[in-house]
């Protein structure tokens, strides 16, 4: 493993560092902003855009700089450093976008990769159903093809991010229940102001709503905006879901909780806690940094293999795995810390950042992968573990519904 940049990495991140202060009064920081404001998230990233920082491995020719994924690594750990607020269409960039890219028509492609880059417009992710999470091949989401080519969606989404400032999302669809599940699925665009969508957000006991359900009722797409082949959908999920466990996973940064932060707040509140406490709050610290550092290093593993031409290894899916546990832990940490402050929104020092950060992460538990799917993907690709027994493979959708499976 190489902790040291190289020279041309090394250029990259200076250039990176001068752009971010040079312009840190225009991008603001994540622990001064208080509310999320839609319009100056935007600027933001059409700011960051235009300084060739948003989109960095994407072609040249998708409004990208062709780069590696260690120059965007480095733009990440930068942005970290300098307390910039993340980019407001994360999930068009890391997930929806790819998709277009691969799998989508040179007039897709020309229509929407570079607004989606300059947050003209802000894409969403229309996976999950009620009744399918982890198991994302059992959606019920329909889409019928009429006479004139065009397809009739009707069904429900759940936990989509960002759909309610979304302008298209990438909506994974069932076509065919004649066939088994994972093939009679097909993606395709939708226009989220289209007649027909329904975004209701939902309430996370944090208190914000990031997270919405999404109705669809007789929502008409047109073939055009199909993406792959019909019945082809589970084959272009995959390229989303890989790219999202990727932008996940982390490289070396913390997942929501700073450790280095933690640790700041810890020696604050230590003078003020009996002598027997401090031994308990010093090791339960300890444990977290310790972990948070093997979580660290295991990133900085796959930046050297990005960094010499290699191909991603499982670090992604593990750091993603570990690094939830990890950031759990010390937001529970520090939350208990504030004591009688704990039960208010805000807490004395202005701020109620560990509250929200301790509300908000069991969820991540659940984005981009379950910690159980996580486990499966380690378990079996590489540790080499026999697959889970899969009943359901050859039976057809139709068959599963009436089966109530």
């Amino acid at each position: 493993m190489d902790f040291e940049d190289t020279p041309d990495e090394a250029a990259w991140r200076d250039e990176v560092r001068g752009f971010l202060e040079e312009h840190k009064e225009q991008l603001g920081s994540r622990s001064g902003q208080r509310t999320f404001d839609e319009t100056l998230a935007r600027q933001r990233q059409a700011l960051l855009y235009g300084a060739g920082l948003v989109g960095v491995t994407w072609p040249e020719e998708a409004g990208g700089r062709g780069g590696s994924p260690m120059q965007q690594a480095i733009i990440d750990q930068e942005m970290a450093r300098a307390d910039v607020p993340g980019l407001v269409n994360l999930i068009g960039i890391g997930m929806c976008g790819p998709t277009v890219i691969y799998h989508g028509s040179e007039d897709q492609r020309s229509r929407y990769l570079e607004r989606l880059l300059r947050a003209d417009d802000i894409w969403c992710q229309l996976f999950s159903e009620p009744a399918s999470g982890s198991d994302l091949a059992a959606l019920r989401t329909k889409a019928v093809q009429d006479e004139q080519g065009d397809w009739h969606v009707d069904g429900q989404k759940v936990w989509t991010t960002m759909a309610h400032i979304s302008d298209y999302g990438i909506l994974l669809t069932r076509t065919d229940p004649d066939v088994a599940k994972h093939r009679g699925l097909t993606m395709f665009v939708v226009d989220m102001k289209a007649p027909g969508v329904t975004v209701r957000p939902l309430r996370q006991m944090s208190g914000g709503s990031d997270f919405n359900e999404v109705f669809f009722d007789d929502v008409v797409i047109p073939d055009s905006e199909r993406l792959g082949e019909v019945g082809d959908g589970w084959r272009v999920a995959l390229t989303t879901l890989m790219s999202e466990r990727l932008t996940l996973g982390g490289g070396g940064t913390e997942i929501g909780v700073s450790v280095d932060k933690v640790a700041r707040h810890v020696a604050d509140r230590l003078p003020d806690l009996p002598e027997e406490r401090q031994a308990i709050v010093r090791q339960q610290l300890g444990r977290s940094y310790v972990a948070t550092l093997g979580i660290r290093y295991t990133g900085y593993r796959l930046l050297t293999a990005l960094s010499q031409g290699n191909l991603p290894g499982p670090e992604a899916s593990a750091g993603k795995l570990a690094g939830t546990k990890a950031a759990r832990e010390m937001a529970d940490l520090a939350v208990r810390l504030l004591g009688d402050d704990a039960v208010y929104a805000e807490s004395s020092d202005g701020s109620g950042s560990w509250q929200l950060a301790q509300a908000g992460l069991p969820g991540m538990a659940i984005a981009g992968g379950t910690n159980e799917v996580l486990r499966n993907i380690i378990g079996e690709r590489v540790l080499g573990l026999p697959p889970e027994p899969r009943a359901d493979k050859d039976v057809t959708f139709d068959e599963l519904a009436k089966a109530g499976r």
